[in-house]
């Protein structure tokens, strides 16, 4: 019997075409993530004006579609663990795009609050899965590259609902953000034909078979034999629990994850929730809607500036470091954003959406890197649930700062705090220990 050892392929393949459809896909499925976290902050005003709701309601209204995020990362991320990650990544799909289509029928502040957690069951369910599948098939070399790659579909979901907010809200209403998530249905069988099932879950579960014939996919020279017994490393066997992820020296780590991802999806959220809003209550702005959804544009296109080149950063020199580089700008930048104004806030507002939205994606790389094959869909989907609640809280608090009625520069003090607990988090994050 010859013994195969999986990771080699998996790090020493050669970029080709099977890697770019699963770029592709999971890419396409992190955009409409994205997508959603950029909707609400897209109709909030109009929202608040057609259902009168005031700023902490409406802060509240955009939080259920989170609880039900926090709740998907931690259900789902388990879940794959045991039915695999493909079959996980189409549930949550089917989840998130019948029900964000749903919101734009609700007629009330409570449906659009149930179709929200429910749609959000599955946004937040699929990203720590597709996650751990790109980061498990790309190669070591262009692993952080591709991964944020990946993952600057994130941002540019939210460049997308700011576009469409533009044209279709003023010529359809601001129902007709909603229903463009029915695309992921639509496109769903090709999904399922070219999306892989984890290499690792195929050779836990005796699939050998479906097994070699991914390995072929990533080296055609590899050659199919009845005898060949795949080989995963031993460490990795049974460390797919909630338990593992505070064992081997990870438990200072996993906390410190946890604890930058509250901060930094604190962030996002609140910023993203409400800075169309918050822009219109300066004076020379006043009630300009097509402003201050520019100026939410220009913060997703920093996004997607920031992951692409923290992935390069992250290849050349070091993950972490770029990731705490990142929010001490951030630090600086959001504190910053109240007291400019004309083009320095379009360059601030650029810088804040790199060092944020973009920095979280590199973050998620290095989580997704830190933790081994089987234990990453649990490792990244805990940090993301836990994750969540920033998210949810972020929106509340903008709402209640927004209520207070506070001079603008002071509304950005608490995010910029946000982001500096974010930094001295994944400092104290022990890299070292990551390898079992």
């Amino acid at each position: 019997m010859n013994k195969v050892e999986i990771q080699p392929f998996l790090d020493n393949a050669q970029f080709n075409k099977f890697h770019k459809k699963v770029l592709f896909w999971t890419a396409f499925i992190i955009i409409f993530d994205g997508y959603d976290l950029g909707i609400y902050g897209t109709v909030l005003p109009i929202l608040m004006k057609e259902w009168h709701l005031t700023p902490v309601q409406a802060g509240s209204l955009a939080s259920y579609g989170l609880f039900g995020m926090m709740f998907g990362a931690l259900i789902f991320g388990t879940l794959a663990a045991r039915t695999g990650l493909k079959k996980a990544i189409i549930c949550c799909i089917l989840l998130f795009s019948v029900f964000t289509v749903l919101c734009g029928f609700a007629n009330s502040p409570t449906t659009f609050a149930i179709f929200r957690f429910i749609a959000g069951l599955g946004i937040g369910g699929v990203m720590p899965n597709v996650v751990a599948l790109m980061s498990e098939y790309a190669p070591k070399n262009i692993r952080n590259t591709l991964v944020t790659t990946m993952f600057s579909g994130y941002a540019i979901g939210g460049i997308l609902s700011v576009l469409m907010g533009m044209f279709l809200i003023p010529n359809f209403g601001w129902q007709a953000v909603f229903y463009v998530g029915l695309l992921p249905i639509i496109l769903l069988p090709l999904i399922i034909k070219d999306l892989p099932e984890s290499l690792s879950f195929l050779v836990k579960k005796g699939k050998t078979d479906e097994a070699q014939g991914v390995l072929v996919k990533l080296d055609p020279q590899f050659v199919p034999q009845k005898d060949n017994a795949l080989v995963i490393a031993q460490t990795e066997i049974n460390n797919s629990s909630l338990a593992d992820l505070f064992k081997n020296n990870r438990l200072m780590s996993t906390l410190m994850f946890w604890i930058a991802f509250f901060m930094c999806l604190l962030v996002i959220y609140g910023v993203s929730s409400w800075l169309s809003k918050l822009i219109m209550t300066k004076p020379e702005y006043k009630d300009n809607l097509s402003l201050g959804l520019t100026f939410l544009l220009v913060y997703h296109t920093g996004a997607v500036f920031g992951a692409i080149l923290g992935g390069r950063l992250g290849d050349k020199f070091d993950v972490r470091k770029t990731v705490i580089i990142f929010f001490i700008i951030a630090t600086i930048v959001i504190a910053l954003l109240g007291y400019t104004s004309s083009f320095l806030l379009y360059v601030l507002m650029f810088l804040a959406g790199a060092t944020t939205s973009g920095n979280q994606i590199i973050m998620n790389t290095l989580v997704a890197q830190y933790y081994p094959a089987l234990l990453r869909p649990v490792g990244f989907g805990w940090a993301l649930g836990v994750g969540r609640v920033g998210a949810i809280i972020g929106p509340i608090l903008g709402g209640v700062l927004v209520g207070w009625k506070l001079p603008f520069e002071q509304n950005f003090f608490a995010f910029s705090l946000a982001a500096a607990i974010a930094a001295f988090a994944i400092f104290l994050v022990r890299i070292e220990n990551k390898k079992e």
